[in-house]
């Protein structure tokens, strides 16, 4: 089943339940269904937020966008990640005051309630399942099975309400602090991560220590600096570098050495586009800041070699 159909059937999923959860509020003048028809709501904007970036991810790339659209999967994974941290946080301000404030909680309909939603979000987090490393769809299921693991201590708490009576009411606010205490470390892990791709900052599975070895093996190269790998979307990896040539090769030469190059790194560090500017020499002096990447913003700087 490809993503954007799993995407589709838990978007439908949860906007029948949304609409389910409105009628019945309204119909029963139940503000608790309509304050979670409200909490839902947010997971059918998240789910079609993942959806519209996968959609805008897949069109071909442009010359306005030459790398094409991959960072929209990563905007949404964002965007994701920080709307369940900011719901789970409201939930912890409301747990504390209601365990500080105990109110009367009616077990029967907590449980009946917290069961509906358990099956429903513990669906739609198992269609969203996926092995890959697909932080967009990760965030999204991350989102329904918190839901789905927060309707379960709710389905807990209001049998244990139901079997002990009233003494037990700080069962609810309490089930709910503990799974949204887990719902933000999480949370804070996908922001972190989607943080990590929109500065361009190295995927953390690739050691650039083994990376310069391996593009160093291959013979003729006799050197590589200014290198930098960065993600474009979970997916998606991109390398540029500079390699100084031995033996001054000629230009078809250093073309085939540099598919080498490509060859020895794109399976084993997962990069789907590489660079590389291919040199007899190293092209400057500067050994701290070697082809200009940390020139503050000004007039262009020319560099100048010595005479030999």
């Amino acid at each position: 089943m490809t993503r954007s159909r799993r995407l589709r059937i838990a978007l439908a999923i949860n906007v029948v339940m949304v609409a389910g959860e409105l009628v019945a509020g309204l119909a029963a003048h139940a503000s608790a269904l309509l304050a979670d028809a409200g909490h839902n709501l947010t997971d059918v904007a998240g789910l079609a937020a993942a959806l519209l970036a996968i959609r805008w991810a897949t069109r071909p790339r442009n010359d306005a966008r030459t790398f094409g659209n991959h960072r929209a999967t990563i905007l949404a994974a964002l965007f994701n990640a920080v709307t369940l941290a900011l719901v789970t946080v409201t939930i912890v301000v409301l747990s504390v005051d209601r365990l500080i404030h105990p109110e009367r909680v009616h077990g029967v309909p907590l449980a009946i309630v917290a069961g509906a939603a358990l099956v429903i979000n513990g669906a739609t987090a198992l269609v969203l399942r996926d092995r890959g490393d697909d932080l967009n769809l990760r965030t999204a299921m991350v989102h329904m099975a918190a839901d789905a693991m927060a309707a379960a201590f709710a389905l807990v708490a209001g049998v244990i309400i139901v079997l002990v009576g009233h003494a037990a009411d700080r069962a609810d606010p309490a089930a709910a602090l503990v799974v949204s205490l887990m719902i933000v470390i999480e949370a804070y892990r996908l922001v972190r991560s989607s943080v990590e791709v929109l500065l361009e900052s190295t995927p953390s599975d690739v050691d650039l220590v083994s990376l310069r070895s391996a593009i160093t093996s291959v013979e003729d190269v006799g050197e590589v600096h200014d290198l930098h790998v960065w993600s474009l979307s979970s997916e998606v990896r991109v390398l540029s570098a500079h390699l100084v040539l031995e033996g001054h090769p000629s230009l078809e030469e250093a073309q085939a050495l540099a598919e080498r190059v490509r060859g020895a790194v794109a399976v084993r560090f997962g990069l789907a586009h590489t660079t590389l500017e291919l040199e007899c020499e190293r092209c400057t002096y500067d050994f701290d800041d070697p082809c200009g990447m940390d020139e503050l913003s000004g007039p262009p700087v020319v560099r100048v070699r010595p005479a030999n």
